[in-house]
């Protein structure tokens, strides 16, 4: 027989579960969910729906470095092209400064010299006017996508910049245009002496006899025609030096014309990663992109050239730790000199590891260098390689990608063949807990390691969270999907609760705090770079979100109840528009789902639907009548309103009674 009504109330908290069974979900973790998407487990109770992103930059990231074009004086349909690190393809569309029109390349239209970084393409229409020497060009049509991107902040100098590598070239921003980064700096080079004609040319005034010009860099002289490139690496001596270049000099230059390099060639690089260091007062940062030598640079002025040995030629990871630069290519642990970037000399103090397999990752942990490789975990300790220490942390839980070491709170999260684990340190001196941090979604975790080839990861700093991000090539953005976790107890895995993120399709990212702000930035396959946690759209799409409660069985699952009402407890931070569905008994075939009761709902906006009771900040009460009777309720919630700000989703309070016995 029915009694009186009675209370269950559900408070919010545990994220994301799907190890359980869906009876010991809703008796044991009625708060959790079964579906989260795009909310995340708050620091401060329920679930809140996640910021969105919008552009960092309203200009994409240029492609193909820097091209103009070679020569003035060109008409028709044949353009030559200079500065160029690769190949255009047939379709490719393009304009050039000071010449009306786009223009399209016909079909087999490019003859390309990756040695002379040189083009001469045929156009499907005639050039409206004849363009300038080193008019600049720039295509319009070009997907490549960005191998690189850091956000480099300066403490000393309270300046930042983004850094973003793409097409063999470095580019900077502050959130305005991107300028090309990419020059090497040897000084204020100058030709030394007139008359010099043909393809070698006469030069002074490079800073170092040891750090020369490399082969591949571009430079302009003043006053003479044309883009040259370098082919071969000079002896220099005092500074002098005679350079091998294509092509020949256009005109004889003037003596102590003004050399300008443009790029360095840095083509060829699959992922670049980028570590920050201070030897000298100057903090700069420096990257690795698996195929080139590092490069380093600073806020201002080009690059340099970390040629110093070839044993770090093609080095893939690469951090700071105790005043050296530490470089993994394969299985070798390379790193300098102290405070000597470019010093690589055992006698000053260089020197190698060799690691069991292929490294994957290098990180500071406190006083140590943890260094992961594909299959083990090892910890250097030491200030120089007097008194350098390589010991084992782990031999059998490596980890398998890369750019998903980061640190939480902390601690180190990482993604191993198992799952996602997190490396802390214990109460006990030189111990570490390894513990598995993806417990609760496991299957998930999973099945998302085989669907994606392409994996990043980035830390939202401000709300301990930790987000893991997959990337498929010519994939929709709401295809693309990812989890976040949020710690809640510091130095245990067990302390995170995950939530699903779908519609951020991100293959490089980057966050960094300042001192006053926090920059998370990711780019996808369209050429532009995006400012995480900002907005409330994804660059002008709707945040799609769903909370779905598990099955609860409201203290009983035997027992048949009536269910009345379900008041939801919000703290919106806007407007919030949704619909509330109920599902009773785990949706079987044979179970009749309520006809009536939910729907949707609005919150501080100008319609509202149904039963809606609100009141103002910080809680806003949703009263949603119900019928029907179940033995195990579910709450789905649904939000798609277009624009809508970030809320938390914090309590909910069910309004039922009990009838018989099952």
């Amino acid at each position: 027989m029915a009694t009186g009504w009675e209370a269950f109330p559900l408070e919010l908290k545990g994220g994301l579960v799907s190890n359980m069974s869906r009876l010991q979900q809703g008796l044991k973790a009625p708060g959790s969910a079964r579906v989260l998407v795009n909310f995340e487990p708050s620091v401060k109770g329920g679930y809140r729906r996640i910021n969105g992103f919008s552009k960092y930059s309203s200009s994409i990231v240029p492609v193909f470095g820097e091209p103009m074009v070679q020569a003035s004086g060109q008409t028709g349909t044949t353009l030559v092209l200079s500065n160029l690190f690769t190949t255009p393809v047939d379709a490719d569309t393009f304009t050039i400064d000071g010449v009306a029109g786009t223009y399209t390349i016909a079909t087999s239209g490019v003859s390309y010299s990756a040695t002379n970084k040189e083009a001469t393409l045929t156009l499907t229409t005639s050039l409206a006017t004849s363009p300038a020497d080193k008019a600049v060009i720039t295509f319009t049509n070009k997907t490549s996508n960005i191998e690189g991107l850091h956000h480099f902040y300066d403490s000393t100098s309270s300046s930042g910049i983004t850094l973003a590598y793409r097409d063999g070239s470095i580019w900077s921003s502050t959130g305005s245009a991107w300028t090309n980064k990419s020059a090497p700096d040897y000084g204020s080079v100058l030709v030394a002496g007139g008359s010099q004609t043909g393809a070698t040319l006469d030069v002074d005034a490079i800073t170092s006899d040891t750090y020369v010009p490399h082969v591949g860099d571009t430079f302009s002289i003043a006053g003479v025609e044309k883009v040259y490139t370098v082919l071969a690496a000079p002896t220099v001596t005092s500074g002098a030096a005679t350079v091998s270049i294509y092509p020949s000099l256009a005109t004889s230059p003037a003596n102590n014309a003004i050399i300008t390099f443009l790029s360095a060639d840095l083509t060829g690089g699959t992922r670049g990663r980028f570590a920050n260091f201070n030897f000298s007062g100057t903090e700069r940062v420096v990257m690795v992109d698996g195929t080139n030598y590092p490069i380093v640079s600073g806020i201002t002025g080009g690059v340099s050239i970390l040629d110093g040995t070839t044993d770090i030629l093609a080095a893939s990871v690469v951090t700071e730790f105790s005043d050296h630069l530490f470089f993994g290519k394969g299985s070798n642990l390379v790193f300098n000199s102290p405070f000597s970037e470019n010093d690589f000399s055992v006698a000053n103090g260089g020197g190698t590891f060799r690691l069991p397999a292929g490294i994957t990752g290098l990180i500071n942990f406190r006083d140590k260098l943890i260094i992961f490789t594909t299959r083990s975990i090892h910890q250097l300790t030491g200030t120089s390689v007097a008194d350098f220490s390589l010991s084992e942390i782990s031999t059998d839980l490596g980890c398998s990608e890369p750019d998903t070491i980061q640190e939480v709170g902390g601690d180190i999260m990482y993604l191993g063949v198992d799952g996602l684990r997190f490396l802390g340190a214990t109460a006990r001196i030189g111990d570490f807990n390894l513990s598995l941090a993806s417990r609760t979604i496991q299957d998930e975790v999973n099945t998302f390691r085989t669907t994606y080839t392409n994996i990043s990861t980035v830390v939202v700093r401000g709300k301990s969270q930790y987000r893991i991000l997959g990337f498929t090539e010519g994939a929709t953005e709401a295809s693309s999907t990812g989890y976040l976790g949020t710690q809640f107890t510091d130095q245990e895995a067990s302390g995170f609760n995950w939530g699903k993120t779908t519609g951020i399709k991100a293959y490089r990212t980057t966050s960094v705090y300042t001192g006053t702000e926090e920059v998370i930035l990711f780019s996808g396959e369209t050429g532009y770079v995006y400012k995480m946690e900002d907005g409330n759209t994804f660059d002008g799409t709707t945040i799609e979100a769903s909370f779905h409660t598990p099955f609860m069985a409201v203290n009983d699952p035997r027992l048949r109840k009536t269910l009345y009402k379900a008041t939801t407890y919000y703290d919106p931070e806007g407007d919030v528009s949704g619909s509330l569905t109920f599902k009773y008994d785990f949706q079987r075939p044979d179970v009749i789902q309520p006809i009536s009761g939910g729907g949707t709902f609005s919150v501080f906006g100008a319609d509202i639907y149904n039963t809606v009771a609100y009141g103002g900040k910080p809680e806003t009460v949703i009263e949603t009548n119900a019928t029907g009777s179940f033995f195990t309720v579910s709450l789905q919630y649904e939000f798609t309103e277009a624009g809508d700000p970030p809320f938390v989703v914090d309590t909910v309070l069910l309004e039922y009674s009990n009838n018989d016995r099952k």
